[in-house]
């Protein structure tokens, strides 16, 4: 394991099997209904980013948990073979690893998660080492861990006691309660907050549908917010200024992961230095370009891509 890394990604790895488009229905009473397209690919918010972050140049490791099995063993050998250090993803010979189906329709999709390792995650599994040998912490998929969720205000601390930078991308809360105990105490450690446009209004218990209104209310609380709003593009607020950028035009396949790339996206252009509003440009593009292909990892862009498709200038700050 090398001695120092950009990111370390503390988080869930699960294969994804994502079917579709269904035009019809999903039927029960064992109808058997054609799909155009299947694929077996890396699943996991968590293991998204962190392809998608050394697929953009950066080097990182990944601290998790799955099952001693064959699905556990494809999540492990395809990050590695992804350009991510998997010495700290551990092998459960007990529980299964989570598995996840998505089922895609038009632009939305259903999916289905049998959690495995998921409730088993803990601060045991994330070596002291690691939460000082790397410049940034991105931790994801916070309602579906709870044991990592209650460590977390610790491990974040640490981190930055040795220099790094955090973020937290929370993802849905399959109980629909978002519950918010505990998870200011995240917060107070948290450098950047990105869920996307649904999640902050859920987090920021409001009713409205502005998602600046929803990531202002969130910034107060600590963490520069970051909000994914899909085709329009996303924004940012740091308790001060609010930033928005527009998406950019592609013809999209498959939305899963795109705000997992967009969370890598942002982590890297923050790793260089970026401002924050061409980070927050830097990282639509990960996301839009990641729409191209079936699955969450495949149309990943590289750094190189992304400067060519970035918009001009065009901010707003308010």
């Amino acid at each position: 394991m090398p001695h120092t890394f950009d990111l370390l990604v503390i988080g869930d790895a699960n294969p994804d099997v994502i079917i579709g488009p269904l035009d019809t229905p999903l039927a029960f009473g064992q109808r058997e209904q054609l799909v155009p397209t299947g694929a077996l690919t890396i699943g996991g918010s968590g293991a998204i980013v962190a392809c998608g972050a050394a697929r953009l140049g950066l080097g990182v490791a990944f601290a998790g948990r799955v099952g001693d099995d064959d699905a556990g063993r494809y999540m492990r050998d395809w990050l590695a073979a992804h350009g991510v250090d998997t010495e700290a993803l551990t092998l459960d010979p007990g529980r299964a690893t989570p598995l996840t189906v998505a089922l895609t329709r038009g632009n939305d999709r259903a999916v289905l998660t049998a959690p495995g390792t998921l409730a088993a995650t803990a601060a045991d599994d994330v070596p002291p080492a690691l939460l000082g040998a790397a410049r940034h912490i991105h931790s994801s998929s916070y309602f579906l861990m709870p044991r990592l969720a209650t460590a977390l205000p610790e491990l974040l601390c640490t981190a930055r006691h040795h220099g790094a930078t955090t973020s937290l991308d929370t993802n849905d809360d399959p109980a629909g309660r978002w519950d918010p105990t505990g998870l200011d105490a995240v917060l107070a450690h948290t450098d950047f907050l990105l869920p996307n446009a649904a999640e902050a209004r859920q987090l920021a218990r409001l009713d409205t549908a502005d998602p600046a209104e929803a990531a202002a209310r969130l910034a107060v609380r600590g963490p520069v917010t970051v909000v994914k709003n899909g085709a329009d593009g996303a924004l940012c607020h740091d308790g001060k200024h609010l930033f928005t950028t527009r998406g950019i035009p592609v013809e999209p396949i498959d939305a899963v992961g795109a705000g997992d790339s967009f969370d890598a996206g942002f982590i890297a252009g923050l790793l260089h230095e970026m401002p924050l509003p061409q980070a927050l440009r830097f990282a639509a593009v990960c996301g839009a370009l990641s729409t191209r292909a079936h699955g969450g990892t495949t149309a990943q862009p590289t750094w190189d891509e992304v400067l060519t498709h970035l918009p001009e200038t065009e901010e707003t700050p308010a």
